[in-house]
């Protein structure tokens, strides 16, 4: 126990230790202590000194690696992960391993100067071993082309002409002793790039730490989303798609929050699983309407008036889905108000009532006080066939266009001091617009946003022919 102990204090206190290695384009190793780093530059103090690089000749920063050396004489090479007095728990090439703490004989930094001296060394050795088989097959062959063309052909052993190919059946660079090195030296070595997160370089132990939560999650999802994506007919890409952006997030430390997110979309009702729609919309409509009142006594000569203004509309739509699809058509039927407007009375008639009065010794209908304004104020009545075109039905916010058509019925009501009357101004309209929806379970919440065209008649002819309507709307899907 107390060697344990020892042990476990003498590796927390070697996992303190902020050894680092950083290898150049050139293929040189620099291990030491990283001090700080910029945008162009990596300060490091290292056996020789302290040391400045340059940000352009830096290929990678490596992760901080350990060789652990095991009771029996076995070793492993990794990056810690964790480490208490019972166990410690290493990242290795072929994944996370977990070692008891009485088998940890001793350990000692990774060097990887010298394990890529090794490599070079065993590449050399390979390629003169490679020459010699090659120049002693060469040799045997010269001989045998001297004697009788009847002679039978001399096959060459399976090692020898392997060993001339300088390759194994896997392809692999086979050394003496049987050991495989592959040719790609960052596989060997486990070589981890420098990230740069939001103009930031990470520091290594950043950089390991996020490379170990994105292999992880991968590595996690590799047979839960295989087998989720069986049953959903997705394709081998888009499963290897859907694994990469896991890693990424993990790489990232956005995962949970992404998960999450994940989890609540799951939960709400799916797009494809409806065909009925309902919605209530409410919402404010620009109505900019003129009025030619040339035609009554009074104003022969006087201008449009401006009879609109903004009012309150209200619309219900009910809709199907087509066929399937992210296209659902339906009725709609919307009502709005047209606000109180006014303008002086011009019409003759008032004063001849008052003279009237006056020649009869009765009291003025209409005296200077009183009120002498027009009134007007009415109604707009639309009755549509209307349509939306969900773009992303299944995300958190819903973007769709919408577009309608039908008859729009509008009213004004006339009040004059003495003339009172209704004026109508019936006619087609149409709609395009567009418009957002988020999810709260099952109900939606949107803002829609659309232009009305329709040509305005009779009194009410010079109006604009477009009104543009915003509304809020709740919504369902069932």
């Amino acid at each position: 126990m107390k060697k344990s102990l020892s042990l476990f204090l003498s590796l927390f206190l070697f996992s303190l230790s902020f050894a680092e290695t950083v290898k150049l384009k050139d293929g040189t190793f620099i291990s030491g202590s990283i001090l700080s780093q910029t945008e162009y530059t990596i300060n490091m103090t290292t056996p020789y000194g302290p040391v400045v690089l340059n940000q352009r000749d830096v290929e990678a920063v490596l992760p901080d690696k350990h060789r652990i050396y095991l009771k029996g004489g076995t070793q492993i090479i990794g990056v810690i992960l964790d480490l208490d007095e019972f166990n410690m728990t290493l990242q290795t090439d072929e994944g996370v391993v977990n070692i008891d703490m009485p088998q940890i004989v001793s350990i000692e930094v990774y060097d990887y100067d010298q394990g890529n001296a090794a490599q070079k060394l065993a590449e050399e050795n390979q390629a003169r071993q490679v020459a010699l088989v090659a120049a002693a097959a060469a040799a045997q062959q010269v001989t045998l082309s001297t004697a009788t063309a009847a002679a039978s052909p001399v096959v060459l052993p399976p090692t020898v002409t392997a060993a001339a190919a300088g390759t194994t059946a896997g392809g692999a660079v086979q050394a003496q002793g049987g050991l495989t090195f592959d040719a790609d030296i960052d596989r060997v070595f486990d070589v981890q790039k420098a990230e740069v997160v939001n103009g930031q370089v990470q520091t290594v132990q950043e950089i390991s730490a996020a490379e170990i939560r994105a292999q992880r999650a991968a590595q996690q999802l590799n047979d839960e989303q295989a087998f989720l994506n069986s049953g959903r007919g997705a394709s081998a890409a888009q499963t290897e798609e859907s694994i990469a952006k896991t890693a990424e997030a993990a790489r990232s430390g956005k995962l949970e929050e992404i998960r999450t997110a994940e989890a609540k979309r799951a939960q709400r009702p799916k797009d494809s699983a409806t065909d009925k729609y309902f919605a209530i919309s409410v919402g404010a409509q620009a109505n900019d309407l003129k009025l030619d009142n040339t035609e009554r006594a009074g104003f022969a000569n006087s201008d449009s008036y401006d009879v609109g203004g903004t009012g309150v509309r209200a619309e219900a739509a009910f809709l199907w889905r087509i066929k399937n699809s992210n296209l659902w058509l339906g009725p709609s039927l919307a009502f709005s108000n047209i606000p109180n407007s006014s303008f002086y009375d011009l019409d003759p008639a008032i004063e001849e009532a008052n003279q009237s009065a006056i020649d009869d010794g009765r009291e003025e209908p209409y005296p200077a006080g009183s009120d002498r304004n027009v009134h007007t104020s009415g109604q707009v009545i639309d009755i549509l066939v209307k349509a939306n075109y969900y773009f992303n039905p299944d995300d958190l916010f819903s973007i769709y266009v919408t577009a309608s058509g039908g008859y729009r019925m509008l009213s004004l009501n006339y009040r004059g001091v003495i003339t009172s009357e209704t004026i109508s101004s019936d006619g087609f309209l149409g709609s395009a617009g567009l418009g957002v929806e988020t999810h709260f379970d099952d109900l939606m919440l949107g803002l829609e946003v659309q232009e009305f065209f329709t040509p305005y008649s009779s009194e009410l002819k010079d109006s604009s022919s477009a009104n543009l309507v915003v509304s809020a709307k709740f919504s369902w899907k069932f």
